[in-house]
């Protein structure tokens, strides 16, 4: 049924079948993740259930777009471990908080733009990097513990749990080709929970990994010194999980934009991330960010709008409540399935096809990204990286369009046409062109195909000039844009800059 309400957003209808089952499926596929990724910070596991719920709820309601399924991400869980190892889980809760105030003045101060800087080699990298770890971890779930002793799962364990796996695939492969009416994924879970159950097979199952039963998050004032010392001990780390959700929160909300070919708002994402996680440190949630695989998850369900998030998130609740004995029996092999296409569907095989096409440095990012994100499972690290080196592939490229094209005319005054930008990394090849020993008494250097871009570009400049005054010779500039002019005037106070006429260097401006 099709209606034209939708929650917070009137200018969309909604398909309320088809939000409310992809809940559930987000829902049934987060559950897992947030434990396991609990476990392995060191947290009690409905801490995990508790940041799930909470992150997803908040920003299902005010984040930056539709479609963006938060909750206990991994990639800011990691960042917590050593605080938790070091100082413990009242610590942990003070560094969420102070992340999440962090992300609100990020918001406020309407920073979210600054994520069009990273390039589209980046984004691939990014993507399929966490393709990548998606469908690693999904190897954990044929692992066992045998007299405390993790091993790999064999015999009729190993068959039984690659089978399942294997059912999982086939239905979410082949479904879509026979109707779309039900999410596929939703369907393999209830398919091999039913198969399990019905010949009672011995196989993995989420209880195996932790309870799940609670209750209502609790408020919680974080049990540490309000202090200076304290401060600089959480502070590192709350800075460095607030950049990490932001980057993979905003990288997420870009996926979605191409994806659903629509536009979010990455300042009301930021916003909406850090009130999360400030609810996080006072309700005992382990904090998080949008999560790209349960997103894919909710998207590829065909929701399209907010409620599915809400859905997922009170799901997530319910399950803490009165759902638990159920949803324990859950066997871990249909999860595995759904995440392994997750990532399957994650990865970007377009990169790939276009792999020769692309610039050999476009591709060395790419590659980079990847492997960065996939050794050190670090994205704010990888993408930092990625941006450093595709911005120093592109300084050095405008580095070699600087150009001169030299003629002088019948007055005896000699012209430099100067083509391609100058700024730091083109001012060597500039200051080459000229050749002022030779150069007649009069000089004019036009920039009407040329922008003057920084303060190395102001300083080429007055070397130049003062070397031509040197030898008493005369230079004009000809053809500033009123941007260049602007960057002059405000050098002045730092270096010898007089646009108008500069009695020792004798620096003319001619805008004609």
């Amino acid at each position: 049924m099709k209606t034209a309400f939708n929650l917070f957003d009137l200018s969309q209808k909604v398909n309320y079948r088809t939000e409310i089952l992809a809940g559930l499926t987000v829902a049934m596929t987060m559950i897992p993740e947030s434990l396991s990724f609990a476990i392995l910070a060191g947290f009690p596991p409905l801490v995990g259930l508790y940041g799930a719920f909470i992150m997803g709820l908040i920003t299902a309601i005010f984040g930056g777009r539709p479609g963006l399924i938060s909750g206990g991400a991994g990639a800011t869980v990691i960042v917590l471990i050593a605080l938790m190892k070091s100082h413990g889980l009242e610590y942990v809760f003070g560094a969420i908080a102070l992340a999440g105030v962090i992300q609100i003045a990020v918001g406020l101060l309407k920073l979210g733009k600054f994520i069009r800087l990273v390039p589209q080699p980046v984004m691939f990298g990014f993507v399929n990097g966490l393709a990548i770890i998606i469908f690693m971890a999904q190897f954990e779930q044929f692992k066992t513990v045998i007299n405390g002793q993790i091993e790999w799962l064999t015999g009729t364990p190993f068959l039984i749990m690659a089978g399942l796996v294997a059912m999982t695939i086939a239905i979410v492969v082949f479904l879509p080709k026979i109707t779309k009416a039900i999410p596929a994924s939703l369907v393999a879970i209830i398919v091999v929970f039913g198969v399990v159950l019905l010949f009672d097979i011995d196989t993995k199952q989420v209880r195996d990994i932790a309870s799940v039963s609670g209750s209502l998050p609790p408020f919680h004032i974080p049990n540490i010194p309000f202090n200076l010392e304290t401060l600089q001990i959480i502070f590192p780390f709350a800075l460095i999980m607030a950049a990490v959700g932001l980057t993979e929160g905003l990288l997420t909300l870009n996926l979605v934009d191409e994806i659903t070919a629509t536009k979010g708002n990455s300042n009301r994402e930021c916003l909406a991330q850090g009130g999360a996680n400030l609810a996080n440190g006072f309700f005992f949630g382990m904090g998080g960010c949008p999560m790209i695989a349960q997103t894919l998850v909710n998207l590829s369900a065909g929701s399209r709008a907010r409620l599915s998030g809400i859905v997922a998130a009170l799901t997530i609740l319910t399950i803490i409540l009165i759902g638990a004995p159920v949803i324990e029996l859950l066997p871990m092999a249909a999860l595995t399935g759904v995440m392994i296409m997750v990532a399957i569907g994650t990865f970007e095989w377009a990169s790939l096809r276009i792999f020769k096409r692309m610039p050999k440095s476009d591709v060395f990012v790419m590659i980079a990204v990847t492997l960065i994100t996939v050794l050190l499972h670090n994205l704010a690290l990888a993408v930092l990286i990625g941006v450093v080196i595709a911005a120093l592939v592109f300084a050095w490229d405008n580095a070699k369009r600087i150009r001169a094209r030299k003629h002088i005319d019948e007055n005896g005054v000699k012209h430099y046409e100067i083509f391609g930008p100058l700024f730091f990394g083109s001012v060597t090849g500039f200051a080459e062109k000229f050749n002022i020993q030779e150069d007649p008494t009069v000089v004019i250097i036009d920039f009407k195909e040329s922008r003057i871009v920084d303060m190395s570009a102001i300083e080429a400049l007055n070397a130049i000039t003062n070397r031509y005054h040197k030898v008493g010779k005369k230079v004009h500039l000809r053809h500033l844009s009123p941007d260049c002019i602007a960057l002059l005037k405000n050098a002045e106070a730092i270096i010898d800059v007089n646009i108008m006429e500069d009695p020792t260097y004798k620096l003319v401006v001619n805008k004609n």
